[in-house]
């Protein structure tokens, strides 16, 4: 029986291991230990102590490997400390996901370079893998490889997984095309108030989609032939209703147009993959997209995603709490243009470098070097607008931004009902944050940051302006439950380490 256990708990590590991209020695060096010591415990074939155990857990970032129970992830942070040094910023999460659904028009094998490492991604890989799609990290677990199969199995889809990522939404589009009937999971993601799937539904009936929903599935149906027989006019200028709508129009045989596109960075980024795939698209960073469709799209393809202004911008907060001269590299500037206007009028010392060419060869990249300054709350409401505004996920770090300016700042964050909600968190940590509606956070600064041990809120953005906020407040500081977090960064805490933060990833045992 212990045997029998042993090589249960030996297989569970090789998966893990393998999700991550490792190789046995990899995680050798992990651990402290040798490739042979590794090759045995995944063959079941040496006893495995339960602090060994816990290390394999921590070392892989699986809650795969427990006793039974998947212990949340936390950290404890150090604060108080600057930041120096440079550090560089990964590639779009927001595009990384619809790239994944995207390759589900092609027949052919897909290469995306660079693939955010982050929880988010690693649900939809689940997803894919369960219907059949066959994914592998190469290149020493950079790249990933993606071969779909001739038919894909529907019923067997993993719906747990689905059920954990709001990017399952984009199967629609590409999946229109492949059966006459299907169905998916309710899409889940960060809690940020009701989010109609209608804009979605509007579009893509067009296409001859047609969704009832009942108890937790969207039961879909597809009716042949049916072609947009005018442009399709979205609802909202949403991000995923505008990639949907693209998926949708790329394997449709002609000419759509779409109006009141989404022209933000990972809708773009989605166009020039549909274009690496074959397909025509005309006004790509305009509000007017015409789509060239091809029925079958049968090619091997190799495309690099784009950097996360997403992140670049967590980053630019990372150095402005903590009074750090930080150089933040590959930021993505069209897409940082607003914001860094905002700050310059609050005050932000900076430069930037001569631009450059992102691995896509389109996106236009710049160095950033972010000093202390002293920042004035700006005279204007902080707002998002559709691109080219100031886009609407950078919006909570103006939070933690104004909490260490002189003055009010109001914060108007109009598009989800609950965010500016989670922004009061700050209050733990010694902010000055007064919630005016749902809608609506008047800030104070500046702000005497102190330590807190709290929850992470259950909204990604809101959960890192927590934690860069526990970063400039003196003493330690601990962050429950930070899966939130792992949805969109990859190893966000141990890559602040490497530039001057101190944050510990811990477990409960």
């Amino acid at each position: 029986m212990a045997d029998d256990y042993l090589v249960r708990i030996g297989k569970l590590i090789r998966d893990a291991r393998q999700h991550r991209g490792w190789t046995q020695s990899q995680l050798a060096d992990a651990l402290g230990t040798s490739q042979s010591a590794v090759n045995r415990i995944e063959r079941g074939n040496q006893n495995i102590s339960l602090e060994m155990i816990a290390r394999i857990g921590e070392a892989l970032d699986s809650e795969i490997v427990s006793l039974g129970y998947a212990g949340p992830m936390h950290l404890r942070v150090v604060g108080g400390r600057r930041l120096s040094g440079a550090i560089d910023v990964k590639t779009s999460k927001n595009a990384c996901v619809a790239l994944l659904c995207a390759t589900l028009l092609n027949k052919g094998r897909t290469v995306l370079r660079r693939v955010a490492r982050i929880e988010e991604v690693y649900r939809l890989l689940e997803v894919l893998n369960s219907i059949g799609v066959r994914t592998r990290w190469i290149n020493e677990g950079v790249d990933l490889e993606i071969v779909p199969p001739a038919r894909l199995d529907m019923d067997a889809m993993d719906a747990d997984a689905a059920r954990r990522t709001r990017s399952i939404i984009m199967f629609l589009g590409p999946l229109l095309h492949r059966m006459d009937q299907f169905r998916l999971p309710y899409a889940g993601g960060c809690d940020l108030g009701t989010r109609t799937i209608e804009p979605h539904m509007i579009a893509l009936r067009r296409f001859g989609l047609d969704i009832t929903a009942t108890e937790g599935i969207y039961h879909a149906k597809v009716e042949a032939g049916v072609s947009p027989g005018r442009p399709i006019v979205l609802t909202e200028r949403g991000d995923t209703v505008t990639e949907n709508a693209l998926l949708a129009a790329a394997r449709h045989d002609g000419a759509t147009v779409i109006r009141n596109a989404s022209s933000n960075y990972m809708v773009q980024d989605l166009c020039f993959f549909l274009e690496a795939l074959g397909v025509r698209v005309d006004g790509i960073g305009t509000t007017t997209l015409t789509v060239h469709g091809i029925p079958n799209i049968d090619v091997d393809v190799d495309y690099s995603p784009s950097e996360d202004p997403v992140e670049a911008m967590s980053l630019v907060a990372a150095a402005v709490v903590t009074e750090s001269e930080l150089t933040i590299r590959r930021v993505p500037i069209e897409f940082m243009e607003i914001e860094l206007a905002v700050l310059e009028e609050m005050g932000l010392d900076h430069d930037r470098s001569a631009e450059y060419t992102a691995d896509n060869g389109r996106t236009r990249l710049v160095d950033l070097t972010v000093r202390p300054s002293k920042l004035e709350a700006p005279i204007d409401k902080i707002h998002p607008m559709p691109f080219p505004g100031l886009n609407i996920d950078n919006v909570p770090f103006f939070a933690a931004i104004a909490a260490a300016a002189q003055g009010q700042t109001l914060i108007h964050d109009w598009v989800y009902d609950n965010r500016a909600i989670y922004l009061t968190d700050l209050n733990r940590l010694g902010g000055r944050l007064q919630l005016l509606d749902p809608h609506r956070v008047l800030v104070e600064g500046p702000t005497r940051w102190r330590a807190a041990e709290m929850m992470c809120p259950p909204a990604l953005r809101p959960a890192v302006v927590v934690l860069l906020a526990m970063m400039a407040a003196e003493g330690t500081s601990v962050l429950r439950n930070v899966y939130v977090i792992n949805r969109g960064y990859e190893e966000l805490a141990e890559r602040l380490n490497s530039v001057g933060a101190q944050i510990e990833i811990f477990r409960d045992i």
